[in-house]
């Protein structure tokens, strides 16, 4: 259940924490996270996230969840990735075949609604219908982002 919090609240909660909140943010600003040094990582923590180049072979809605597509992507290591990723409210499932895609390779499975997913998809927006795929261009499947 969501709760609602009033603004002052919000600001109070933003200053504690150094982030800013739509209700400090002025307005028709995009609303962006202040990074504390909690948030940072270091260059040698960067480093050891593999990001892909992927190709999306297949997509499907996944039964019973309105945010969830199942894909099937080759990230070039010739067998596809299964990817369940919660782009459904911004992308239809048919709008996806053949698209590339950047995928994070190298997650630890986790299943989502029974369903393992390999590797998460990057996108850019606040969530829901706002959600844009980063898009690689031309790239072949497989190929390193850096």
């Amino acid at each position: 259940m969501n709760r609602l919090v009033p603004p002052e609240e919000l600001a109070r909660l933003a200053a504690v924490s150094g982030k800013t909140s739509p209700a400090t943010a002025s307005p028709g600003a995009p609303a962006v996270a202040k990074e504390s040094a909690a948030d940072e990582i270091d260059i040698d923590a960067f480093a050891r996230v593999a990001l892909r180049v992927g190709q999306v072979l297949a997509a499907e809605r996944v039964p019973k969840a309105d945010k969830l597509l199942k894909m099937s992507v080759d990230v070039g290591e010739g067998s596809p990735r299964t990817i369940v990723a919660g782009i459904a409210e911004a992308y239809a499932p048919e709008t996806l075949v053949g698209r590339k895609v950047v995928v994070v390779a190298n997650l630890k499975p986790r299943a989502l609604r029974g369903i393992e997913s390999r590797g998460m998809l990057l996108a850019a927006g606040s969530g829901g219908a706002s959600l844009r795929l980063v898009d690689p261009g031309d790239l072949p499947p497989g190929s390193p982002v850096k």
